[in-house]
């Protein structure tokens, strides 16, 4: 927490010292020292040197409350799709299911003025992406944002909300009972540190990790000038998957997600749509996580490795799943259980090498 809020310190800055201090935090502070007294930076110096003890304790016991985490870059579940954009964040402060955010996502936003009519598609696609095995993340503000996060808790899966503020703070005041209820089941992340309070130039960094935690991002509804348009910005510099819900040329209010459309987004009706491209892109995804838990040793990694797959509910899973292909609906039928958690289910099989994901969304038991 000590370089987490040190003054003039960025992201790109800590990650430096981390990577040259081998991930030891420590290391990295003498080394932040050292380069602050090169500098003259008075006020990183001050802070390095003698940090305020108080605010210190406040954010401890803000850590450990239930449910909290402060998930560092050098940890090795780390999400890893965040590890390929630019301005990557060093930490990020999470409430709730924390490995949730290493599910398959699908950024679903757009304007906070949003229809009727528009709310009402955001709804379907995040159900549909839902029930698919997607996760459906946003930034929790009023109209697509706050519609397509009420819509996924509906048909009990869970949602992430990044925000721009910390993350005990809550914003717009009006979502304090969707922020329960997303994180209850899903979570609420931030890169900023508790206490944080709402500023402007917070939520372009927020929307940076709304696109880099998502497979795709999706537009629905958003004018000329909708910070949506700054998140599927970033998202299509991130190498990201970009849609675009199309709406009435009398529509200002549409105007945004047109624009998108001409500049290379692609046009989307239907939420098969999205799973047709999304779906390939998930088992890669599994892959580089894999690599990732491969190359940091943990204590009694192999025992834990070799008995999960074990328990009861994932027993239950390879048995419905048989020896032949089966879709994820079946599945549901055949276990009872959701689609997001059995989604959830399949990609650490899959990771296991227990199960292979097919085109159309099917997963056949591999021999063993």
């Amino acid at each position: 927490m000590i370089a987490l809020r040190t003054p003039g310190l960025g992201a790109a800055g800590l990650r430096e010292a981390l990577r040259e201090a081998n991930g030891q935090i420590d290391g990295a502070l003498a080394l932040l020292r050292r380069r602050a007294a090169k500098r003259c930076a008075a006020a990183m110096l001050a802070w390095l040197e003698k940090p305020d003890e108080a605010q210190l304790a406040q954010d401890m016991a803000w850590l450990d409350r239930y449910g909290h985490r402060l998930w560092c870059c050098t940890d090795a579940d780390f999400p890893p799709l965040l590890e390929h954009i630019p301005q990557a964040p060093a930490a990020l402060f999470v409430v709730g299911n924390a490995p949730l955010l290493l599910q398959p996502q699908v950024a679903i936003i757009g304007t906070r003025r949003a229809t009727q009519a528009s709310k009402s598609v955001a709804c379907d696609f995040a159900q549909a992406l839902a029930r698919a095995g997607f996760v459906v993340t946003s930034g929790m503000a009023e109209g697509i944002d706050g519609a397509a996060h009420a819509a996924a808790l509906n048909v009990g899966a869970p949602t992430i909300a990044v925000v721009g503020t910390g993350p005990d703070r809550v914003y717009p005041r009006s979502h304090h009972a969707l922020a329960q209820r997303i994180v209850a089941s899903g979570a609420l992340v931030s890169d900023f540190p508790p206490g944080t309070p709402v500023r402007p130039y917070h939520f372009p960094r927020r929307n940076r990790i709304i696109a880099g935690l998502s497979l795709g991002t999706l537009v629905i509804e958003a004018g000329i000038r909708s910070g949506s348009l700054i998140t599927a910005r970033q998202a299509a510099e991130q190498g990201r998957e970009v849609f675009a819900v199309p709406g009435s040329i009398h529509n200002p209010q549409a105007r945004g997600c047109h624009r998108l459309i001409r500049d290379g987004a692609q046009l989307v009706e239907t939420p098969a749509e999205l799973v047709e491209v999304l779906t390939p892109l998930v088992r890669g995804m599994g892959s580089e996580l894999a690599q990732r838990l491969r190359q940091v040793e943990v204590p009694c990694a192999a025992q834990a490795a070799s008995s999960w797959q074990y328990d009861g509910p994932y027993q239950t899973l390879l048995t419905a799943l048989g020896h032949d292909p089966a879709s994820l609906d079946v599945l549901c039928e055949r276990t009872g259980q959701a689609a997001a958690e059995l989604s959830s289910a399949l990609l650490m099989l899959e990771l296991e090498g227990l199960v292979e994901g097919l085109p159309g969304n099917r997963y056949q038991r591999l021999a063993t």
